[in-house]
C-alpha cells in the first residue's frame, strides 16, 4: 500500500467522556493532514465473536433476542463479548454453548468485521462451527433469547426483505453464500 500520511489524523489530546461496564467513550482532539484541528468522539469496545453454526442437515442456528437500543426482537447469529485477554476461539466455544446449547466438533475462522468504524473500536471475530451436538444451554442469569433454526435460503430472504438488519448477521449471510457456493474455502480444525 502507498504512503497514507496524507490521510492520517494525529491525536493531540484526549478526554474520557464515559466509562461503563461495557463501553468507554472518549473525545479526542486531532490534527488533520492539512494542519487543521478537529474533534473525534468514539467508543472503545473489548471486541466480540460471532458464530455461524451449521447443522449436519444444512440448517443454520440463529437467535431471536430483544435488543434494547432498537426496541425490538432481532434475528442474529450467536455472538458474545470477549473477556479481557480471552482467545477468540475459546470465547466462541463458550458463547455457542451458553446461548444455544450446542458444541462443535470443528471450527473455522472466517475473518474479522469492524461493524461501526466511524465511532467505535469494536471488532467481531467470525467463526464457522460444524459437527454440532446439542447439550444444555447455559444462559447467563439475566439473558433471554430463543434459538431459531433456518435454512441458508430463509436467512438470505430475511436479509433481502429487511427482517434481518443486524450488521454481523448480514456479513455472516455474505460469508455463507460464498462458502456454500464454493467461492471461498475455510480451514477447518478440531
Amino acid at each position: 500500500m502507498s504512503d497514507d500520511d496524507h490521510l492520517i489524523e494525529r491525536k493531540t489530546g484526549s478526554a474520557e467522556v464515559f466509562k461503563g461496564r461495557l463501553l468507554h467513550a472518549f473525545r479526542d482532539t486531532v490534527r488533520l493532514p492539512n494542519g487543521s484541528q478537529a474533534t473525534r468522539e468514539y467508543i472503545v469496545h473489548p471486541g466480540a465473536v460471532m458464530m455461524i453454526p451449521l447443522l449436519d442437515d444444512g440448517r443454520l442456528v440463529l437467535e431471536r433476542q430483544y435488543r434494547y437500543p432498537m426496541g425490538k426482537v432481532m434475528i442474529e447469529f450467536p455472538a458474545g463479548k470477549l473477556d479481557h485477554g480471552e482467545d477468540p476461539l475459546a470465547c466462541a466455544r463458550r458463547e455457542l454453548l451458553e446461548e444455544t446449547g450446542y458444541t462443535a466438533r470443528e471450527w473455522a475462522r472466517a475473518g474479522l468485521l469492524h461493524p461501526v468504524i466511524s465511532y467505535s473500536t469494536e471488532f467481531v471475530d467470525i467463526w464457522f462451527a460444524r459437527g454440532l451436538a446439542l447439550q444444555e444451554r447455559q444462559l447467563d442469569k439475566d439473558e433471554f433469547l430463543d434459538v431459531l433454526l433456518a435454512t441458508p435460503e430463509e436467512l438470505i430472504g430475511w436479509c433481502r426483505d429487511g427482517t434481518v438488519t443486524d450488521s454481523k448477521t448480514l456479513i455472516g449471510a455474505f460469508w455463507i453464500q460464498n462458502v456454500l457456493s464454493g467461492a471461498w474455502d475455510l480451514d477447518w480444525r478440531p
